[in-house]
């Protein structure tokens, strides 16, 4: 008899949290598009957050996509100095997942505030910057979900090594962890993949310092970034990308990330980042993303699942550094069971 109580309870518990559980996402999906109780309706979810810097206050350019307390997700852009557009296709994969995901233009960017001073193109003053922001959003690690790529990716592992309390989740998406490992992967597996004839040009132009040489855009377009940034010929590339190329800021482009795009070489200030030793120390629940045909290399990201305590990784066998495009199956079928994941409770290494 006291068998059969226990067993009805322990039914009747499981039921109930079922229950519960499918009345809390009936509740979420139901008000994810409600923007009557916030307080960026008028601008359909826009806020421009003032950024205190050492060079005074700014203001950066975020806009937030749908409702949902327990899942965040701050997008980081890449460049240094490009715009919250290279996602615009998320919005493609998301909402239908309820999973609320914010916009964000990095100072500097074009959306946001641009100041003409280089002292503020630091990596430790973009991390303030992110903290700064995710305050002024009213994020907290119960919701709190940070995908960066590639620059994006430097950014977001830094900002975890500072602030990993705050966060639910990290991603970091087609960025190795070390400016030299990754000069090395360019210069002698990427480099050595094209044509000799079209590398030497590439090479020569270099040499002479001829970056404004429209001939050394034209065949990086033509013949790398086809192959390695997003696998589709030029004419099929989406509009966002192309309007985010347009609107990229060279100025901090060129002093953090260099005018070479065959690694980070001369003076830049990202030339000797590494941070491969310092991510043992970092236990929040992890994703790595890497792609087959990446100017990162794979196997590196492979590892960077491997060394965090709480680490997944995801291979786009059909991607390349834009992989949420030219593999999108695969990038947004890992990455929202990553957070469905985390937010149930149910993230192991996989």
């Amino acid at each position: 008899m006291k068998l059969n109580t226990l067993i009805y309870a322990i039914v009747t518990l499981l039921l109930f949290s079922n229950c519960k559980e499918k009345s809390n996402n009936t509740t979420i999906k139901e008000g994810y598009l409600d923007f009557s109780k916030r307080d960026d309706q008028f601008t359909g979810g826009i806020k421009m957050i003032p950024i205190k810097t050492p060079k005074g206050t700014f203001k950066v350019w975020t806009k937030t996509v749908g409702n949902n307390p327990k899942i965040k997700v701050l997008l980081l852009h890449g460049g240094p100095g490009l715009t919250h557009e290279l996602y615009e296709c998320f919005d493609g994969y998301l909402p239908n997942e309820s999973i609320e995901y914010i916009y964000y233009d990095q100072l500097g960017s074009y959306y946001s505030d641009q100041p003409n001073d280089n002292s503020l193109w630091t990596n430790e003053r973009f991390v303030e910057e992110v903290e700064q922001v995710r305050i002024a959003l009213g994020c907290d690690n119960s919701n709190f979900y940070l995908l960066g790529q590639s620059w994006g990716g430097i950014l977001a592992m830094e900002y975890a090594l500072k602030y990993q309390k705050n966060l639910k989740g990290l991603i970091i998406s087609n960025m190795m962890a070390s400016i030299p490992e990754y000069n090395a992967y360019a210069q002698k597996v990427l480099g050595p993949q094209m044509d000799p004839k079209i590398l030497k040009q590439l090479q020569d132009i270099e040499k002479n310092n001829d970056f404004d040489n429209p001939k050394y855009s034209e065949l990086l377009f033509k013949y790398y970034y086809t192959e390695h940034i997003l696998r589709k010929p030029l004419e099929e590339w989406p509009e966002s990308i192309n309007r985010c190329f347009k609107h990229i800021n060279p100025s901090v482009y060129v002093f953090m990330q260099g005018h070479s795009e065959f690694g980070i070489t001369g003076d830049a200030s990202l030339k000797n980042w590494d941070v491969k030793a310092r991510l043992k120390t970092l236990t929040v629940p992890t994703l790595s993303i890497g792609s087959k045909y990446d100017t990162m290399d794979p196997e590196h990201m492979k590892w960077i699942a491997n060394e965090v305590q709480n680490g997944r990784f995801l291979f786009c066998p059909n991607g390349s550094h834009l992989s949420q495009y030219d593999d999108q199956k695969t990038y947004f079928k890992g990455l929202i069971t990553f957070l469905k994941d985390v937010d149930n409770g149910t993230f192991n290494k996989k």
